[in-house]
């Protein structure tokens, strides 16, 4: 019962330690964190990529179910999109760790990408109710894939990448807003994938900027389109307060990341303090939560809260 979504830990993880990278070289932080972060994340990616390799092996049924299910098959990217973050946290550090992960991590989300909208096209089984901002994650996975990759191959891969990120970025846009307004509310354990909402601006905001070597007003366009989503989404601080814990409240984690990343990139380009205020705010917010999602999925595992039978 292990489940695929796990791989959102790692998401969240490694979008903070690249979050906290970017601040301590942009910001000047007056102390250096990231380096243990990263550390922290490696040792949990190996965890949980060895704990789910044992399940492949051991129940390849179970995994073939997941893979089935409308609204878990949309995680799998997210193993590709860990060893993609991965790529940019060792971006800095060791160029060519950072361009061997990003080779698997292209490969992998290529495979997963051109699959799983395959099965979106062949579906006999989806129903509008399966809509959710999970879905995202295929289409965020090729946004992520230039911010390391312009500086390892040819820029047109990166661009086919994002072309390919943002189509699909605007399609399920407009797909889960006439779900979410017109039809059934999500259920209290979908409801915190809504933060997902903003990954999708504000890494297709960086990866623009690296795209295109500087801000322009396309870029500035994603940017705010990532910090209206912040802005929307807390303000529904009421309908997240009653919702008992689940493994999708990491969903939390990483957009909030994002959008921070990119805060200090526009602050970075721009020069102009306001964006490092935000930034610093959403940074701290997302470590404090990202320290409590940690102390409450460890508290849940050891309840056999999380590993246990789904529907």
């Amino acid at each position: 019962n292990f489940p695929v979504s796990f791989f959102s830990v790692i998401l969240g993880m490694s979008g903070i330690t690249i979050a906290y990278q970017r601040a301590e070289q942009i910001l000047k932080l007056p102390f250096t964190i990231s380096p243990y972060l990263l550390g922290l994340t490696i040792i949990l990616f190996g965890i949980i990529s060895l704990l789910y390799f044992f399940k492949i092996k051991i129940d390849f049924k179970s995994v073939k179910s997941e893979f089935n299910h409308p609204i878990k098959l949309n995680f799998f990217p997210a193993f590709s999109i860990s060893i993609l973050l991965l790529s940019i946290a060792f971006m800095s550090l060791s160029p060519d760790i950072s361009k061997y992960l990003w080779i698997v991590g292209t490969i992998l989300q290529f495979i997963f990408t051109i699959t799983i909208i395959s099965i979106w096209v062949q579906h006999t089984k989806f129903e509008l109710k399966h809509k959710n901002p999970a879905w995202f994650i295929p289409a965020v996975g090729n946004l992520i894939v230039p911010i390391s990759g312009i500086n390892h191959f040819h820029s047109e891969i990166s661009w086919y990448f994002f072309s390919v990120g943002i189509l699909f970025w605007l399609i399920l846009l407009i797909i889960f807003f006439n779900r979410i307004i017109f039809h059934n509310p999500l259920t209290d354990k979908i409801v915190p994938t809504l933060f997902i909402l903003i990954a999708p601006p504000s890494v297709a905001f960086v990866s623009y900027v690296k795209l295109t070597g500087g801000i322009d007003n396309f870029a500035k366009m994603l940017y705010y389109m990532g910090l209206f989503f912040v802005i929307l989404l807390f303000a529904q601080f009421k309908i997240y307060k009653s919702i008992k814990f689940y493994l999708s409240w990491w969903a939390y984690s990483f957009p909030l990341a994002a959008i921070s990343i990119a805060s200090i990139l526009m602050y970075h380009e721009t020069q102009i303090d306001f964006y490092a205020l935000i930034a610093k705010v959403i940074l701290t917010i997302v470590s404090m939560i990202a320290i409590f999602l940690l102390i409450r999925t460890t508290i849940s595992i050891s309840k056999n809260e999380i590993c246990i039978e789904e529907d």
